[in-house]
């Protein structure tokens, strides 16, 4: 089993897949990767039925609780790389499904190569400047969220940067970076605290999640600190309405918004990624909250796209 598995995962890094799921249905296993955001099935092997109950081991995954929800981590080498792994599980009547998630991807690009429009950047830039207020980003899975999050806080030299995540997905010593921990009471709201007593000038926030993640990161935000984070909506106006949903005062969210976010991954003709980033700045984030609606001067991505489409860039 651990020959199939490292062959599997020398396939993901070859083609930069950010997870491996594993769907038995009916004692037939289908094994498929998640590739620039879109599922790739994987030739079959004639013993892959095997791998779950493998995959639960080595994430020390309780194998008498096959109806229960787990997860679990471990790390295994790969050429000489030593990848940190996260293995969730999922059971119903007839159907099993496994996502192996590869945590510490390399990050291989700069702020200056985020997006292929150089104002964008210049922007995400000048964003960085500012001593406090609240960064969200949304997007869909494989849209590049967490690669975007990672490089503005690997371009920020000589601040104190802390991040609170679940799970940490990039690995970096030039920032502190905290696990949630359930069994050991540390969820997104008690981290956030415990980070603010450090003094840090930004907070990384993996997702907010729920009411309590997100009033922590408005008050981290009013007390003088950057927080930058991920929230689960369609489009960059749709933050607002989510953190709203979850119970912060939609007067204090606009009051410390600095910039929405929603990004989208697209494959050119030539196969070449490119991340299109519709922009909610500070004055448009005001002008949504007079008119409810965007303002002609607003981006979107399907106009991005569009646009690029008719100059024949992708």
């Amino acid at each position: 089993m651990e020959d199939r598995l490292l062959a599997l995962l020398r396939l993901a890094i070859k083609y930069n897949a950010s997870d491996i799921h594993f769907s038995l249905k009916f004692e037939e296993m289908e094994i498929f990767m998640r590739i620039d955001g879109i599922v790739k099935k994987v030739k079959n092997d004639v013993d892959d039925i095997k791998l779950l109950r493998y995959l639960q081991y080595l994430a020390n995954l309780d194998v008498g609780k096959p109806l229960e929800p787990q997860t679990g981590q471990f790390e295994m080498e790969v050429d000489n790389v030593l990848l940190s792994l996260r293995f969730a599980i999922v059971s119903s009547f007839n159907m099993t499904n496994g996502v192996l998630r590869i945590l510490n991807t390399t990050l291989k690009i700069g702020i200056d190569n985020l997006s292929d429009n150089h104002g964008q950047n210049l922007f995400f830039k000048e964003l960085l400047e500012k001593k406090n207020g609240l960064v969200l980003f949304s997007g869909p899975t494989g849209s590049g969220k967490t690669t975007t999050l990672y490089t503005l806080l690997k371009s920020k030299k000589g601040k104190v940067i802390f991040t609170i995540e679940d799970p940490i997905e990039v690995y970096n010593d030039e920032f502190v970076q905290i696990q949630v921990n359930e069994k050991a009471h540390l969820d997104y709201q008690e981290g956030i605290k415990q980070i603010m007593r450090h003094d840090p000038d930004i907070i990384m926030i993996g997702e907010i999640r729920d009411d309590k993640a997100a009033k922590m990161a408005l008050r981290a935000a009013n007390t003088g600190h950057l927080v930058l984070s991920s929230i689960h909506a369609s489009n960059a106006a749709s933050c607002i309405s989510r953190m709203v949903d979850l119970g912060v005062s939609e007067n204090y969210l606009y009051e410390m918004l600095l910039c929405l976010v929603n990004q989208r991954m697209i494959i050119d003709k030539y196969n070449k990624k490119h991340v299109i980033y519709e922009i909610m700045d500070k004055k448009e984030i005001e002008y949504f909250k007079i008119h409810k609606t965007n303002s002609n001067d607003f981006i979107s991505i399907d106009s991005q796209i569009k646009e690029g489409i008719k100059n024949g860039l992708y």
